[in-house]
C-alpha cells in the first residue's frame, strides 16, 4: 500500500474512519462480556472529554462530516467472518474466550444513537444507555475525532507534501524500531487504537513492528479488527471503566470502598492465566494494594498507567514480597505516555527483578510531532470516559491529580474512603 496516494484519494463513503465493530481494543470486548454477564441493566452515560483545550476540534472539523462518520459507526454489524473469528479462535491460549449467549447478542449489536452539540470551539459528544451497548463507542468515537483532525490539517497539502511527511513518519517509526530491535527480552504490543492518527497509519506501524521486532518481542495489537487481518495476537484484559462504574453503583461508603475488588472478582469468574492482570490506580495504587485480599496476591502481575512508573514498580515489587510472593515470576505492564527511550529505560530497570511488559499506545500510533509546520499534527490528549452510572457521578483519582475526574465533593469523598494522601502531578503526555 502506498499511503500517501491513498490518504490523497480517500472519501469517507469508500474509506471510513471506523470499518468495522471490532475495529476496537480487545478489553473493550472482555469487559464488556462481563458486564453484559454481570450489570447489563445498567444505565451509563459517556462523554467525550478534551483535555488539550489548546486543540479546538469544533473549529477543524465540519459537523457533517463527524456526523457522518458516526452514523456510518451505528450500522455496523458483525460480519459472518468477524462472528466466526471471535466465536472460534484460541486467544491467551482459550478456545472460545465469549460465550454463545454474549456472541448471540453481539452478533445482533447496533450502537446506540448518539448526542452531538458545539459549545467554546469544543465538540460535547455523549452516548447513553444500557452499559454493555453504550461502552462500545468509546474507542471508535475516539478515533474518528482523532481521525477527523488529521483529515482537517492533511487535506491543506499537496500530494508531494504528503509524500514527504509520510516518508519522514516513516523514517521516524523505523529509527525507533531498530532502537527497540536492540533490547534482550523485550516484550511489546500495540495500544495504539484510541488516539491513532489513522486506522491506514496504525495497520502501517503495526506491520511495521511485526516485521522489524518479530514475535518474540512484538506480541500482538489491542485492536482486534488488525489482529484478525494481519493473524497475529489479540492483546488486553481490563481498564478503569470497570471499577469506576462499580462504584458509582455502590450505595453506600463500605460498598464502595469494597467496589474495586468486587469487580475483580466478577473478573475472575471468567478469566485466568495472563487474562489476571490487576489495574490498581483508579482510587490510587498504595491504597489498593494495602487493602487487597488475599485472593490477588496469586494474580499475574499489574498494569501501570499513571503516576511515575518506576514508583508505581517499586510499589508492586514490595507489596508481592510482603504478601510472600516472588516478583520475578510477576508480570509488570507499562502502559502510560510510552516512547521508546522511556520503554528501553524501564526495561533496563526492571528487567530480571519482574517480567516487563509494554502496551505502547500514541506515541506508536500518532507521532507526527515535528514533521509539519506549527506541529499542526502532534498528538493531543483526548479521552471519553463513562461520567455516571444510573444517575450517579463517576470518580477517577489515578496516581496523577491531573488525570482526576468528577465533582469536586466526590472527588474529596473517594479520596477518604481509599485513604488517598497528597500526589505528585505529572505532565499529561497524551
Amino acid at each position: 500500500m502506498e499511503i500517501a496516494t491513498r490518504v490523497w484519494n480517500h472519501r469517507w463513503k469508500i474509506d471510513p474512519i471506523v470499518r468495522s465493530l471490532i475495529d476496537n481494543d480487545f478489553y473493550k470486548l472482555l469487559m464488556c462480556q462481563s458486564v453484559f454477564r454481570n450489570k447489563r441493566d445498567a444505565q451509563v452515560t459517556f462523554s467525550l472529554i478534551n483535555r488539550s483545550k489548546e486543540t479546538r476540534l469544533a473549529d477543524l472539523i465540519d459537523e457533517d462530516e463527524l456526523r457522518e462518520q458516526l452514523d456510518h459507526i451505528r450500522s455496523l454489524s458483525l460480519t459472518r467472518g468477524e462472528s466466526t473469528y471471535l466465536r472460534g479462535n484460541t486467544f491467551y491460549g482459550k478456545r472460545q474466550m465469549f460465550r454463545p449467549d454474549f456472541m448471540e447478542w453481539f452478533e445482533n449489536l447496533r450502537l446506540p444513537d448518539y448526542h452531538l452539540e458545539k459549545r467554546d470551539g469544543q465538540y460535547e459528544l455523549t452516548f447513553q444507555g444500557s452499559w454493555p451497548e453504550v461502552m462500545l463507542w468509546e474507542i471508535p468515537a475516539l478515533a474518528v475525532l482523532m481521525e477527523l483532525r488529521s483529515r482537517a490539517v492533511l487535506k491543506q497539502m499537496d500530494k508531494f507534501e504528503l509524500q514527504v511527511l509520510y516518508a519522514r513518519a516513516t523514517t521516524k517509526l523505523w529509527e525507533k524500531v531498530e532502537k527497540l530491535k536492540q533490547v534482550e527480552g523485550l516484550k511489546l504490543a500495540d495500544f495504539g487504537t484510541r488516539r491513532r492518527h489513522s486506522y491506514l497509519w496504525q495497520d502501517w506501524c503495526v506491520q511495521a513492528m511485526y516485521e522489524g521486532l518479530g514475535p518474540d518481542k512484538f506480541i500482538g495489537t489491542s485492536n482486534v479488527h488488525i489482529a484478525m487481518r494481519r493473524d497475529i495476537e489479540a492483546i488486553g484484559t481490563n481498564a478503569h471503566e470497570l471499577p469506576m462504574v462499580y462504584s458509582a453503583l455502590a450505595k453506600n461508603d463500605a460498598e464502595l470502598a469494597q467496589a474495586p475488588y468486587q469487580v475483580l472478582q466478577d473478573w475472575q469468574e471468567e478469566h485466568s492465566g495472563n487474562l489476571r492482570i490487576i489495574l490498581p490506580d483508579t482510587y490510587g495504587t498504595k491504597g489498593f494494594l494495602d487493602a487487597a485480599p488475599e485472593w490477588l496476591e496469586s494474580w499475574t502481575g499489574i498494569r501501570i498507567d499513571s503516576g511515575d512508573p518506576a514508583t508505581a514498580a517499586e510499589t508492586a515489587i514490595n507489596w508481592w514480597k510482603s504478601r510472600g510472593e516472588d516478583p520475578t515470576q510477576k508480570l509488570v505492564i507499562f502502559s502510560d505516555g510510552l516512547d521508546v527511550d522511556k520503554i528501553i529505560e524501564l526495561h533496563n530497570q526492571f528487567s530480571g527483578r519482574v517480567r516487563t511488559s509494554f502496551g505502547w499506545g500514541t506515541l506508536m500510533t500518532n507521532d507526527f510531532r515535528g514533521l509539519t509546520e506549527g506541529n499542526a499534527l502532534a498528538p493531543f490528549s483526548m479521552v471519553c470516559k463513562a461520567v455516571s452510572a444510573n444517575g450517579n457521578p463517576t470518580v477517577k483519582l489515578s496516581d496523577n491529580p491531573r488525570k482526576a475526574m468528577g465533582p469536586a465533593e466526590e472527588i474529596e469523598r473517594y479520596k477518604r474512603v481509599f485513604g488517598v494522601g497528597e500526589q505528585d502531578e505529572m505532565e499529561v503526555v497524551v
